[in-house]
């Protein structure tokens, strides 16, 4: 089986290093030769254009950036839909519902199975193969690539047969963690500043009904030691926000805290921010309460 990769980026690069691993045939094509070069020094073949990476291939996987940039793949000349040989297209990427209806729809028309299969982890978990992907589309299509993901990801889940799905739940996903991460953010800025140790704060709330994926792992592993280095920059998250907020818009579903979560994260977006890692945010709340610095100083605060 012949194998194609779209996007070798943060995410995109350990996804299909985990593939080349295993001894698959893998072709892999990035804007970026950089971002190829480590796979193709581990043994994947390294394509020159979209196409080029396409060719001969049976199943492809996409791992892009926005909506707007899977669509071109998926559907411009010399894109999937140009591909003969691909029975198979699993799009990884979380570009909202509506994205990957369109491309399931034009797809499916030349016979080319759309697997919806945004994946949860970052980038270290699927360098370890600890990735959570949850899959939507055709069953037999699933089955036949299950290995596949297997072999990138810890927990694999088959939501339903209807591409579109997948993304729902991955934005949900990430809604929750955004908000997780805010209000974690608020509380500790709020004990920080009335004098309390930011450490303690996080142990306390660990052992109790706060406990969340922003206090067990963002918080010790990235904010309190200042490294602010979890993986994942802060304007994907903010995509995927946004994402979640329309698809909600365009399900009538009202989401009250979910707006609040939008709108600071696009201040922090207007503060410079989006290259950063996501748990930076946390900076864009220290400021509004008057520089207060949650967990060991920052040389760089106020860079």
């Amino acid at each position: 089986m012949k194998i194609a990769f779209l996007g070798t980026g943060q995410m995109g690069a350990p996804m299909a290093e985990r593939l080349v691993d295993a001894g698959l045939e893998i072709a892999v094509y990035d804007r970026s030769p950089e971002a190829m070069a480590p796979l193709v020094d581990r043994g994947a073949r390294g394509a020159t254009s979209v196409a080029d990476c396409l060719a001969g291939a049976e199943v492809a996987f996409a791992c892009l950036p926005s909506p707007e940039v899977s669509r071109a793949v998926a559907l411009d000349p010399g894109g999937a839909i140009d591909a003969g040989d691909l029975k198979v297209y699993v799009e990884t990427s979380t570009i909202g519902a509506a994205a990957v209806e369109e491309i399931d729809r034009v797809l499916g028309g030349k016979g080319i199975a759309v697997l919806d299969a945004p994946v949860s982890g970052g980038p270290r978990g699927a360098r370890a193969g600890r990735l959570t992907t949850m899959v939507a589309g055709r069953r037999d299509a699933f089955d036949s690539v299950r290995p596949l993901f297997d072999a990138m990801a810890g927990n694999v889940f088959y939501i339903s047969e209807t591409p579109g799905h997948g993304q729902v739940v991955k934005l949900a996903n990430n809604m929750i963690s955004a908000a997780c991460m805010t209000a974690t953010s608020e509380a500790a800025v709020m004990a920080v500043k009335a004098g309390v140790d930011a450490r303690i704060l996080i142990d306390v709330v660990n052992a109790s009904t706060g406990r969340n994926g922003a206090s067990v792992d963002k918080f010790p592993q990235s904010v309190l030691p200042r490294t602010f280095d979890y993986g994942g920059k802060l304007s994907t998250m903010y995509k995927d926000v946004t994402l979640c907020f329309a698809e909600a818009k365009r399900l009538d579903v009202p989401m009250w805290v979910g707006n609040t979560v939008v709108q600071l994260w696009f201040q922090a977006m207007c503060e410079g921010r989006g290259d950063d890692d996501y748990t930076t945010i946390v900076k864009t709340i220290e400021e509004f309460a008057s520089g207060v610095i949650v967990g060991d100083p920052d040389p760089a605060a106020g860079s």
